[in-house]
């Protein structure tokens, strides 16, 4: 039986694809620099970031001065618009998750949060709307851990008090969260429903036939069993 639904958080609650987007390679174009060579350095530090070994702010730092066009100005101007463009996701959930998460509420359940975070995000999440849904919130930039890392899973069933059987895992797919949580015990459930807004090379994952899905928020009532 199912007594809690843990969720991912971006593509799955939020969607970074919704307003303005500030990826990669709109901080390379703001910056100065080619894309590629940007996102080479960018990615060799994300799990730096998601761990809270840096800021954004610090992981800006660090990438520009590896590229030799560091300054100051350029770290808050790329830090400044993905505030935007996430205060733009977050000022963007639509009204299908907050109905998705009040049925489980009111059906009894617990509601669980994992996410791989950086250090402004994590700011976006503890300030939302949705953070109060939450009974217990894993996120990877205050745990020092992130998916697909076994022990965040670990550390969320025992804060539960649940077996990883009575655990409903909803997430895109990312970051193979969905075969971490298969390896865990827990019932993996890949989501959908932001699926068409995004595009490459930022969709996380590709649809993953061996696992049941959701094509809509409230589809995961059917694994509720």
């Amino acid at each position: 039986m199912v007594k809690a639904v843990i969720f991912d958080m971006f593509e799955t609650l939020v969607s970074l694809f919704e307003g303005r987007t500030y990826f990669g390679e709109h901080i390379a174009a703001d910056v100065g620099i080619d894309p590629a060579a940007f996102r080479k350095e960018w990615h060799s530090i994300e799990d730096a970031r998601s761990i809270g070994t840096y800021t954004i702010e610090e992981g800006l730092e660090v990438v520009l001065k590896r590229l030799g066009v560091y300054s100051e100005d350029k770290v808050e101007l790329a830090a400044s618009k993905r505030r935007d463009s996430l205060n733009d996701t977050f000022n963007g959930i639509p009204d299908a998750t907050f109905e998705m998460l009040d049925e489980l509420k009111k059906r009894g359940l617990k509601i669980g949060l994992i996410t791989n975070t950086f250090s402004d995000e994590r700011d976006f999440i503890r300030a939302s709307k949705l953070f109060p849904y939450f009974d217990e919130a894993l996120i990877s930039y205050e745990q020092g851990v992130c998916k697909p890392n076994p022990e965040i899973f670990k550390r969320m069933i025992e804060r539960l008090g649940l077996k990883p059987e009575e655990c409903l895992y909803v997430g895109d797919g990312g970051s193979r969260e969905l075969y971490a949580t298969r390896d865990a015990g827990m019932h993996p459930v890949q989501c959908t429903w932001f699926r068409e807004k995004a595009y490459e090379p930022h969709i996380p994952c590709e649809i993953l036939d061996e696992f049941d899905r959701a094509d809509k928020q409230l589809d995961i009532l059917k694994y509720i069993i």
